[in-house]
């Protein structure tokens, strides 16, 4: 079953179960995917929905934090709910432990060994943990490597 599919049915089983807060989460993200789908004039693969996920889940994230600033709990405790109901649908999190590990095999792949050879390694390394890792995580941990 593909990602859709699997939205579709799980917004059917929040309708029954009157789950309001997990049925407009739900909607939320296949409206984003809908979007996608009109402007590219097809239907999403499976790794462009989990792009739309991804993209929904860093923009909860960042709302997270700017309510945390200012002291917006009411508010922090509902994004932190979406948060969670769209992690879901993600594959498993690289730990960092793992990540490091991931990133210093492409900088030997690739061969860089300064800063201003980042790009070229963060080209080769975005494909391998598409998904899987933040993407500001994961640049933290290549600048780290670099130096």
């Amino acid at each position: 079953m593909n990602l859709s599919d699997r939205l579709n049915d799980d917004m059917k089983q929040a309708m029954k179960n009157q789950d309001k807060f997990k049925l407009t989460t739900i909607r939320m993200i296949r409206a984003s995917i809908k979007n996608a789908e009109i402007d590219l004039k097809r239907s999403l693969e499976d790794s462009e929905v989990l792009d739309i996920l991804s993209r929904e889940i860093k923009q909860r994230k960042d709302s997270l934090q700017e309510f945390t600033k200012a002291g917006r709990d009411d508010l922090v405790k509902d994004v932190a709910v979406e948060i969670d109901i769209i992690g879901v649908y993600l594959p498993e999190q690289l730990t960092e432990e793992e990540i490091k590990s991931i990133v210093l095999q492409t900088i030997q792949e690739t061969g860089a060994s300064s800063k201003a050879e980042m790009g070229k390694v963060m080209t080769a390394l975005m494909p391998k943990v598409k998904g899987r890792a933040d993407g500001k995580l994961v640049n933290t941990i290549v600048q780290q490597s670099l130096q």
